[in-house]
């Protein structure tokens, strides 16, 4: 890759990869900025318009249609992605000024060798300029439709919310979608405690609080590369959102125990809980495929754990011991984690017609190790009931041998909506957390 990219080349690129190849935001990002020779400043330019564009694609392009011309749907990927990104630019980046994202959006077009659309993206970004504030949908026509285009989310999404959570607990999701997710770390106790590892990161200029309701858990502010931290190479914490956190603290896992996690790379939860275990015991990885759980050896390795023992294959059919605990996260459609993958509302199948006869199906499996008095833990980083406490509900109507487990939650939450004792969901505009579901049974 040319060294000698500008940020805006950057995020032109990295929103190409989302579009063209369904990429995972982060990693298309994270591709094009490696060796991409930009400043920190820069690359932070770069990654705002890259999740900017994404969080608000709906409202840009419902507002670039009223001043083009032509049917935003007929434009090249490369064309559309320079408009929004200058629209973006014109109405929500304060540092640049609106002729400059015109004259930007220009150059980037002979940049990309895209020099006949540079008339046309100028006239329409200009015009979008004089015309002031963006606009929305009358909400009196039609409530999904302005709600739609306001938050960037797709109206079936919004049916499904306004649903099953109620319209004002629905606006709040939809209020938590923008902006960046708090980055929270998970204290290896095996080697360190919070105030110790708190204290050698604010050493290291980083800034850093206690989480307020998980004691072995710090929130860092804006970060580069975590990764580059000597004391992450050391060992001293992996990441792990506090919604994680809270579900690995549910599954009351101990010093000694037999436990398996299910599906488990790229293996947070694994550490977490071999954490809580003070690496005594065993814990039992399995995941669909071995090059994730190679992931999951390496994390083990680098924080010192040596319980973990991976296990290829599909959970279903795998040789899986007898356990006292487990852990069963089940792949999901990610309606929780949009703010972090926010190109994920806009894929046309998210799964969650197939998604939860097949979390199901692993529920089961996995149910079929536990021992008698053991706990099981199923969780999802989705919001939708379908995945999550209807599942739950359908497997104890099923299998008489289990009860639902009260969850023991952590002193400060409570829940937003109507559920047993045996669940939890989790909504990203209430803690701060992902938007997450955590329900336990026990063997009786």
């Amino acid at each position: 890759m040319n060294k000698k990219i500008t940020a805006r080349r950057a995020a032109f690129d990295a929103l190409l990869r989302v579009e063209r190849d369904s990429a995972y935001s982060n990693l298309a990002l994270d591709t094009v900025l490696t060796d991409s020779g930009l400043s920190a400043k820069d690359r932070a330019f770069a990654s705002m318009l890259v999740y900017g564009v994404l969080e608000r694609k709906l409202l840009l392009d419902y507002n670039l249609s009223r001043y083009s011309e032509r049917n935003i749907r007929t434009l090249s990927p490369e064309v559309l992605a320079i408009l929004r990104m200058g629209l973006f630019q014109i109405h929500f980046a304060d540092s640049v000024p609106a002729r400059a994202a015109v004259d930007e959006s220009v150059r980037l077009c002979k940049e990309t060798g895209e020099s006949k659309a540079s008339g046309f993206v100028n006239a329409v970004l200009r015009a979008a300029s004089c015309a002031g504030s963006l606009c929305l949908p009358d909400r009196r026509r039609g409530k999904n439709k302005y709600l739609s285009i306001k938050y960037s989310c797709p109206e079936a999404i919004i049916s499904l919310w306004r649903s099953a959570y109620g319209d004002e607990l629905c606006e709040e999701i939809l209020e938590s979608l923008a902006g960046a997710a708090p980055v929270c770390i998970r204290v290896n106790t095996i080697k360190t405690d919070a105030g110790r590892l708190k204290a050698a990161l604010e050493d290291e200029n980083v800034s850093v609080k206690q989480n307020a309701l998980l004691k072995n858990v710090l929130e860092i502010a804006a970060f580069g590369d975590i990764e580059s931290l000597q004391l992450y190479k050391d060992g001293m914490f992996h990441v792990q959102d506090t919604a994680s956190g809270i579900c690995c603290g549910a599954l009351g896992a101990r010093p000694g125990m037999t436990v398996i996690d299910v599906c488990s790379a790229p293996g947070g939860k694994t550490f977490t809980i071999a954490e809580q275990m003070e690496n005594s015991g065993s814990i039992t990885a399995c995941d669909l495929y071995e090059h994730r759980l190679r992931l999951v050896e390496g994390g083990a390795k680098r924080l010192g754990i040596d319980i973990i023992h991976t296990l290829p294959g599909d959970c279903r059919s795998a040789e899986l011991p007898q356990a006292d605990r487990i852990l069963c996260d089940v792949p999901c459609s990610g309606l929780g984690i949009i703010r972090r993958k926010p190109e994920l509302r806009y894929k046309e199948d998210t799964g969650d017609k197939t998604l939860p006869q097949l979390q199901y199906e692993i529920l089961c499996s996995a149910a079929g190790r536990l021992r008698s008095g053991g706990i099981l833990v199923y969780s999802t980083c989705t919001l939708n009931p379908a995945e999550n406490g209807d599942n739950i509900r359908r497997f104890l109507s099923a299998h008489p041998d289990f009860e639902a487990a009260e969850l023991t939650l952590p002193q400060g939450v409570e829940r937003k909506i109507d559920e047993p004792a045996n669940e939890l969901t989790l909504f990203p505009g209430a803690y701060g957390t992902d938007g997450f579901f955590i329900s336990a049974v026990r063997r009786k």
